[in-house]
């Protein structure tokens, strides 16, 4: 049996098993479940269904806030990672492994609220899935989801990783550039298909927050070699097994030492990115 790459990347390649990147992105982590859950207004004694609930990131939000809550995983590693952490509100809590466009386990009209974060750019029968979020949430339900919307990047990020402008080696960065090529599912995902995903599925009252950061300045990555240990997401290789793969020794060195160049003389890193928060109601009246 295969490695888990779901919990591989979500407990340890994320973030390279190293502290210091886990504590740089806290911040924009809790920042992204708070706006899912504020976007569903999930309250105590809702019955929140979250999908692709990885970690527990949004679900264990829920729970503070006082619902009940099904995790929903394809990944059992990940569900019993979350059991674990549960253990001192399991009465409130159900595990379901299933995927998003197919949730069995989930009864039809059995929860009051359904989330995702970064879900659906995985999943290839999107249709399918809001078809599945729309049967599980009773009438009046409410749908919150988060996606990046990486297409924006791919289009307009430049040559650059970590932010930082590698133009004089570009030839180097489209040969890792070229490592991800397969990514394709990941990049020909826009927020129109979010909208019409929702619209077809029945869903009404949907509304969209697409946020763009274009060049954005940003502090210098001063963990720079222990993100080279991380992979941008799960489907993905770390960079430093990119470079592995695709560079020759002394290319590497010539690749690193820019890097290290523009760290230690402080120059600024640009962000650029897209994101996408959805919100919608399945119409009808909660009883």
């Amino acid at each position: 049996m295969g490695e888990d790459r779901w919990a591989a990347w979500l407990l340890s390649r994320r973030d390279g098993g190293d502290a210091g990147v886990r504590q740089r992105y806290a911040p924009m982590l809790h920042a992204l479940r708070d706006a899912v859950l504020d976007g569903a207004q999930v309250a105590a004694d809702d019955v929140v269904l979250d999908v692709g609930a990885g970690d527990g990131l949004i679900a264990f939000g829920a729970l503070e806030r006082g619902a009940d809550v099904v995790f929903s995983d394809v990944s059992q590693e990940l569900l019993d990672v979350c059991r674990s952490g549960a253990a001192d509100v399991l009465d409130r809590c159900r595990f379901v492994r299933a995927s998003a466009d197919d949730l069995i386990g989930v009864a039809d009209g059995s929860v009051d609220v359904v989330t995702t974060r970064s879900v659906l750019i995985y999943v290839q029968r999107k249709a399918a899935a809001f078809a599945e979020f729309f049967r599980v949430l009773r009438p009046g339900g409410r749908l919150s989801i988060f996606e990046p919307i990486n297409s924006f990047a791919a289009l307009h990020g430049g040559f650059d990783l970590f932010g930082l402008d590698l133009s004089p080696v570009a030839d180097l960065v489209q040969r890792l550039r070229d490592k991800y090529a397969d990514e394709e599912a990941l990049v020909g995902f826009d927020e129109r298909h979010l909208l019409l995903g929702a619209r077809s599925a029945g869903f009404t009252a949907i509304e969209l927050d697409y946020r763009v950061e274009w060049d954005v300045p940003e502090p210098v990555p001063r963990d720079w070699e222990a993100l080279l240990n991380t992979a941008p997401n799960p489907l993905a290789p770390t960079y430093a097994e990119a470079m592995a793969a695709t560079l020759t020794v002394e290319e590497c060195a010539e690749l690193t030492g820019h890097i290290r160049g523009l760290v230690e003389a402080g120059t600024p890193a640009r962000r650029t990115s897209a994101t996408a928060y959805l919100r919608a109601v399945r119409p009808g009246d909660r009883s």
